[in-house]
């Protein structure tokens, strides 16, 4: 007999062999229909297996967050079944699951279009109404692959033959349709319902090598519930409308090209933007007790062998030989010695650290760098602002005690949340990472560290009344040593992964960094890597898309426009331009000779948050109209009054506390 465990605690005993069904039907006919799949021990697994050894079961619902990859994997396999029922001889390859949907290549001598995608919906919803189940089945491997040879579906029998000699394989049913499959799968097609949606094509090379054929890739994405669906295509509409590249292009911030490939060039607005959050971040650090400095682009590769980068992040590295190197071959240093950009300000920081003696009571120590990194990124993973090449990192590393570690780590977390919160990011997960499989170091250490930050963890969400989401990611540490993730969500609902805190016993101890402690020890310190932003042009990137170019007047690159109804305005626009600028506010003035309505419409598209129009009405009462962006409404003010109402907006958050 085996022993059951429900969630609730209790216990039942059964027959091994038992499926999930015929437990859930036991206990509730309602239940078992209900149920799509069930967790065995915590992993999720076809509810008619056979429970066959002692195990903790949950039922698993179509409601069920797990069951979500499930739906998606199902409406894969039933979008394969529709283009193979529509148009005979189309060949499948694979359909995962991915982030947000699943693709399905196909192989054709007609690439599927767009315009394709409504008979095949049509035809996925009379599958999906047939409710055929999806039946488990075990073959042998050669039966298998002369099954797909018959078939003549080529790469399934290559898909076969990478599998190892003697392993059985997995075929799913739904109805007279198969696929070879690792499963699970919910228990028919009728679970996956009507809230899936096709979404694009693309051509994809069979297993990635252009050698290979040409396939067609179709991406789509499936929900549990059309409202769920709704909202993301809603989310999908609303980032292409705030897409960073073209508010970039639209209000002249930036631009890249093929000579500078993953390379920003900003123009002089986007740096002012740039610079702001510069200037917040280093506001903040100096009251924070942070010192700044600054370490060379260029090191020799012994440094990074001695981090440990050569080893585990060399791929990721741009290396550069003198060019004296090539047109003097006879001087042999030059010749072999091997200088590395720094795609990280690490070991740098930590040779700062070890000039000059240091004593315990010297920690912590604080060290801060908007430091320009480099790092190579595939040219296809490119993206604007948000994968880039070179970008500059608001890195900062933290020497300290063992016994200051927690405490450091929780001033740390106090600064990246006040921080997102004054950039309009209220909802904040903090993910713990553990240890890698990779990694460097002693298990003693990783124990330690790991240790004070679960610690730490719980006190984050405790300070912060739970309404911080924290969670534990097994295995993504970095390999020197566990950290901290902090996940933001942007006006529409994405997230992303901006800050960290890495606790790192390593890197000191390989570069022999020391402090002589309490007791006149050598002591090898703790170092504490953080970032808040990450890459700060990625950081300006996701701003953009999250305040869809209108920013709140403090960051604003560009806060006003003083602009002309009449040439008769001129002289007073000079005045109020000249007026503002003293007050510290960034303006400009339109004096062309163009229509009012004209320029309003040019400097919306610009997202500038003020305009004020002045004329010979204005002039003479020394007044002038505000039309803020976004809204019809005009409002009429004095000059010192809209001086001193613009001057009180553009304050800082951080100012404004102080």
């Amino acid at each position: 007999m085996i022993h059951v465990t429900f969630p609730d605690g209790a216990k039942r005993t059964f027959e091994p062999g038992i499926t999930g069904f015929d437990i859930a039907k036991g206990i509730s006919p309602s239940l078992a229909k209900r149920t799509v799949a069930m967790a065995l021990d915590g992993v999720v697994t076809d509810l008619n297996d056979p429970i066959s050894s002692d195990a903790k079961i949950e039922f698993v619902g179509r409601d069920d967050p797990r069951a979500l990859e499930l739906i998606r994997h199902d409406c894969a396999h039933v979008l394969a079944e529709a283009v193979q029922s529509l148009w005979p001889g189309t060949q499948v390859t694979i359909g995962p699951v991915i982030e947000n949907g699943f693709y399905y290549d196909f192989y054709r001598s007609e690439p599927f279009t767009p315009e394709d995608f409504p008979a095949i919906e049509a035809e996925m919803r009379k599958i999906i109404a047939r409710d055929k189940p999806f039946t488990k089945e075990i073959w042998k491997r050669e039966d298998v692959r002369s099954l797909f040879e018959t078939k003549g579906e080529a790469f399934k029998v290559e898909l076969v033959d990478a599998i190892p000699p003697g392993e059985d394989l997995k075929v799913y049913r739904q109805g007279d349709w198969f696929d070879l499959c690792r499963g699970p799968h919910m228990t028919s097609t009728g679970k996956i319902g009507d809230a899936f949606k096709l979404m694009k094509v693309a051509g994809a090379y069979w297993r990635g090598d252009s050698n290979n054929p040409m396939l067609t890739r179709i991406y789509a994405t499936a929900f549990a519930t059309k409202e769920e669906l709704e909202t993301y295509l809603h989310q999908l509409e609303e980032a292409e409308k705030r897409d960073h590249r073209r508010l970039g292009r639209e209000m002249d911030l930036f631009h890249f090209q093929e000579e500078g490939p993953g390379t920003v060039f900003w123009h002089p607005k986007g740096w002012t933007l740039f610079q702001s959050l510069i200037s917040y971040m280093r506001r903040r650090l100096d009251k924070l007790g942070y010192d700044e400095v600054n370490a060379p682009q260029l090191l020799d590769k012994s440094l990074w062998e001695t981090s440990g980068h050569w080893g585990w992040y060399q791929e990721n590295m741009f290396a550069v030989k003198s060019a004296y190197a090539f047109t003097h071959p006879e001087d042999k240093e030059a010749e072999h010695r091997v200088f590395a950009i720094k795609p990280m300000n690490c070991p740098g920081h930590v040779q700062i650290f070890k000039h000059g003696l240091k004593s315990y009571r010297d920690l912590p120590l604080r060290l801060a760098e908007f430091g320009a990194v480099h790092r190579y990124e595939p040219s296809g993973a490119l993206h604007g602002l948000m994968r880039v090449r070179g970008f500059t990192q608001d890195d900062a590393h933290i020497f300290c005690t063992d016994e200051q570690m927690a405490d450091e780590c929780l001033a740390i977390n106090d600064l990246i949340l006040t921080t997102y919160k004054d950039f309009g990011f209220d909802k904040i997960v903090v993910k713990l990472s553990t240890r890698p499989e990779k990694r460097v170091g002693d298990d003693a250490l990783w124990d330690r560290a790991e240790a004070v930050m679960t610690k730490v963890l719980h006190q984050i969400k405790e300070q912060s009344g739970g309404l911080i989401e924290t969670s534990i990611n097994p295995g993504e540490g970095a390999f020197y040593g566990p950290k901290f993730e902090y996940v933001l969500r942007d006006a529409i609902g994405r997230d992303w992964q901006c800050g960290t805190t890495q606790v790192d016993f390593n890197l000191p101890e390989r570069f022999g960094a020391f402090y002589i402690g309490e007791d006149g020890a050598k002591t090898v310190p703790v170092m504490i890597h953080r970032a808040i932003c990450g890459s700060m042009e990625r950081f300006t990137g996701i701003l953009i898309e999250h305040f869809a170019g209108h920013f709140p007047l403090w960051l604003a690159p560009l806060q006003a426009i003083v602009a002309t109804i009449t040439n008769d305005g001129d002289d007073y626009a000079n005045e109020v331009v000249k007026a503002l600028k003293k007050a510290g506010l960034r303006v400009q003035s339109d004096l062309r000779n163009e229509k009012i309505t004209y320029k309003v419409r040019e400097h919306s598209l610009a997202k500038v948050p003020v305009l004020l129009v002045v004329g010979r009405k204005e002039a003479a009462e020394r007044t002038v109209s505000i039309r803020r962006f976004g809204s019809p409404d005009q409002t009429m003010m004095t000059l010192d009054e809209a001086i001193a109402t613009l001057k009180a907006e553009a304050v800082p958050p951080d100012q404004r506390r102080d």
